[in-house]
């Protein structure tokens, strides 16, 4: 039984991971395409800097790769909502 329960909270985490990264599409979606301002700069900033660390503390403390990839995801499209969000108010 204990085995079953970690296997479906391995599972949930991995489907937290993905619907979490689906969920800056309408973000991104909003600044690659449309160019409209809809992420604010300091909250991303932060939590880009926040995801960094989670991240790089997954490649060289956790050996967890599911970890990683989770992280990474979550830092990836952070970062990326970050750099948009600043090319925008640049131009």
């Amino acid at each position: 039984m204990k085995e079953i329960l970690l296997q479906a909270l391995i599972v949930a985490y991995a489907g937290v991971g993905i619907v979490g990264f689906i969920g800056y599409w309408p973000t991104i979606k909003d600044l690659y395409y449309f160019r409209k301002p809809s992420a604010n700069i300091s909250s991303y900033t932060l939590w880009t800097i926040a995801s960094g660390i989670a991240f790089l503390y997954s490649l060289f403390i956790l050996p967890d790769l599911l970890f990683r990839i989770v992280s990474g995801l979550n830092f990836g499209a952070c970062a990326l909502v970050l750099f948009l969000s600043i090319r925008i108010k640049k131009s």
